[in-house]
């Protein structure tokens, strides 16, 4: 397979003028699981960018994104495949009871792909995106190993599926549970978390056009601030970016205590959290959080 990258410094550029904002490390990592056609497992909490970088790799390298959304209860007929029952139903009551029946039902034209036999059979380019797979029950990521170490799938009424490209890889894990060993050995490892004021605020230059500057660094400061208080939902990175847009959007050009009464919602989204970021995110004029 061609290599998506020069070096590290490649993976950097490319990312920042799709407008995703990534470290040195970030931008290792990547380059490696490419080189190597490793996967990259992205841990780290809620709304830090961890969907976001495969959403941006599939743009900057021209590849399909398949997505499985993980959640409690997934099995493999959502993971993998499952037939058509209702054509099948069809098929079968069309046939009149001919011999040939049975097979022609359990063959590709009733075939449902699901993103991990999608990236499987896929013969162009493919970001595939294993997200949240901390949502999912052991018997689960066991398969997800199975398919990830192996690259092929076997059905039973159609054999062994191969893959012939090799997507790349990214999970995505808030650390809800501790994932296995295995996986973990089977992957590169990113751990990402919430930026610092300096790389928040050029988020929001980058992301958010014609904000000033000013603003940009107000905004950064006090969301830090609201991400260190005892919150039911940690502020998200992409919640930040709304909350600055609102605030242009109102015609505020200082984070102000009365913009912020008027717009705290957009950040901040529970009645508990809003009791307790209005009580402890008072700002001076100048938009200084009052905690700090």
């Amino acid at each position: 397979m061609a290599e998506r990258f020069r070096d590290p410094a490649d993976v950097l550029e490319r990312l920042a003028a799709a407008g995703y904002l990534a470290d040195d490390t970030i931008a290792s990592v990547v380059f490696l699981a490419d080189r190597l056609e490793k996967p990259i497992l992205v841990e780290g909490p809620a709304g830090v960018g961890k969907t976001e970088l495969a959403k941006t790799l599939s743009t900057i390298t021209g590849s399909r994104l398949l997505r499985l959304q993980c959640y409690e209860g997934l099995d493999e007929s959502r993971a993998l495949y499952e037939w058509n029952y209702r054509k099948q139903l069809l098929r079968i009551q069309a046939g009149g009871g001919a011999p040939d029946v049975e097979a022609d039902i359990f063959s590709e034209p009733f075939l449902l792909e699901r993103p991990l036999l999608a990236a499987i059979r896929a013969e162009d380019d493919v970001v595939l995106l294993i997200d949240e797979v901390d949502r999912v029950e052991v018997e689960t990521e066991a398969l997800l190993l199975e398919v990830l170490a192996e690259f092929q799938v076997t059905i039973p009424e159609l054999g062994t599926v191969r893959g012939t490209r090799r997507p790349f890889v990214v999970l995505t894990s808030n650390n809800t549970r501790e994932l296995s060993e295995a996986l973990r050995r089977r992957c590169l490892f990113l751990a990402i978390d919430y930026p610092s004021v300096e790389r928040e605020r050029e988020i929001l230059l980058a992301r958010i056009p014609g904000i000033e500057d000013r603003l940009a660094r107000q905004v950064a400061r006090i969301v830090r601030a609201a991400r260190r208080l005892d919150l039911r939902k940690t502020p998200s990175i992409g919640e930040s970016i709304d909350w600055a847009r609102a605030l242009m959007a109102l015609g505020h050009v200082d984070v102000t205590a009365a913009a912020l009464n008027e717009t705290l919602p957009v950040l901040i989204k529970s009645r508990p959290d809003l009791i307790t970021a209005g009580r402890e995110l008072g700002v001076t004029e100048a938009g200084a959080p009052r905690s700090e």
